[in-house]
């Protein structure tokens, strides 16, 4: 993880004193003092962690903690059961390598890029959209534009030759910023004998 923060650091914010009670029941004081960790925090003793690891695709868009202003979440996680991998891909919209907004305005421009995005995330885990199972669609203004989204959906799905097409919902919310239309999430299960 290149999260410029170190492990353990306490967080830069101003806690009420109600905040702060519930900040300390966490056990984080203690956790940064080198106390013991509140249940649920820790890893549970005597069981091993299912395996997973980040999924990166830095040529076409950076890590959320590389932001100017740091979000705090990775843009995928690669989990690994027996006889399969899961590929959970955080909401990914219409941002470059750099993490700023592209295609403003452009509401077909960013939901292909942001299934371009997609596409780089799954290819960089030996992927692709054949072993997606489930997508979450985000869109600013659905009544506005759901219209527009399914019909570059169908397009980039029938292009890729797609069958059966993945479990999907596509839902209104507000995405993170004011300049982007769309925002796609997806799953994707592929066999686990593959490296």
């Amino acid at each position: 993880m290149s999260d410029s923060r170190a492990v353990g650091e306490k967080p830069d914010l101003s806690l009420s004193a109600a905040a702060r009670t519930e900040y300390e029941a966490l056990g984080l004081d203690d956790r940064n003092k080198g106390g013991k960790t509140v249940e649920g925090l820790a890893p549970v003793e005597g069981r091993p962690l299912v395996e997973k690891r980040p999924i990166e695709a830095r040529d076409v868009l950076n890590e959320a903690y590389d932001y100017e202003k740091p979000a705090t979440f990775t843009r995928g996680m690669r989990v690994e059961l027996p006889g399969a991998t899961m590929l959970y891909i955080s909401g990914t919209a219409s941002v470059d390598e750099k993490g700023a907004t592209v295609h403003e305005g452009d509401f077909t421009a960013q939901t292909l890029r942001t299934l371009r995005n997609l596409t780089r995330l799954l290819a960089a885990e030996k992927a692709s959209w054949h072993d997606v199972i489930r997508t979450t669609c985000y869109l600013r203004d659905i009544e506005r534009d759901y219209e527009t989204f399914n019909a570059v959906r169908a397009m980039f799905m029938e292009s890729a030759g797609l069958d059966p097409l993945p479990a999907s919902t596509a839902i209104q919310a507000r995405i993170c910023r004011s300049d982007l239309l769309v925002e796609i999430e997806a799953i994707a299960m592929i066999p686990r004998s593959l490296p």
